[in-house]
């Protein structure tokens, strides 16, 4: 590592941590040259796969939609943040865990209606009339008898 003071090419480690939750390392470095100390912090880079929509195309994973969705469909709901975003870690955990470069739009929905089930009956019937495109109150209906022949 470069030292952010002088440019000098080679630094020394003098304490690592992990940050809160594990996900991260904090450490603390002296530059060899110039003696100034700095502190850098570490994380896993993991690439999210390629998402393949509906019509083929292609478009790279975006966090903010899925968490804009599944916010849309708790809104007003008595469902805590910390819930939602153990959720949405939960989903994108998954998808990494799956190993594919590319996976389906249809799987991340499928992925999202389930997390909402779990979260919310209302949310996820919510969310469930615009994935599914519901045309009518009859396909409301039908999507509740089936979420409570599942309970």
């Amino acid at each position: 590592m470069h030292c952010p003071f002088c440019s000098f090419q080679d630094t020394k480690v003098i304490d690592s941590r992990l940050v809160t939750d594990g996900g991260q390392v904090r450490r603390r470095r002296a530059c060899i040259e110039c003696g100034e100390r700095f502190t850098t912090f570490e994380t896993a880079e993991l690439v999210m796969p390629k998402v393949v929509k509906g019509d083929g195309t292609r478009q790279p994973f975006d966090d903010n939609k899925l968490k804009s969705g599944i916010k849309r469909a708790v809104e007003k709901r008595p469902v805590s943040v910390e819930a939602v975003e153990e959720s949405i870690s939960n989903i994108q955990s998954q998808l990494r865990a799956l190993g594919e470069r590319e996976v389906k739009a249809s799987v991340i929905g499928e992925m999202v209606m389930e997390a909402l089930r779990k979260l919310d009956q209302v949310a996820f019937v919510r969310f469930a009339s615009v994935y599914r495109r519901f045309k009518d109150v009859s396909e409301f209906r039908e999507e509740i008898e089936r979420l409570e022949s599942k309970d």
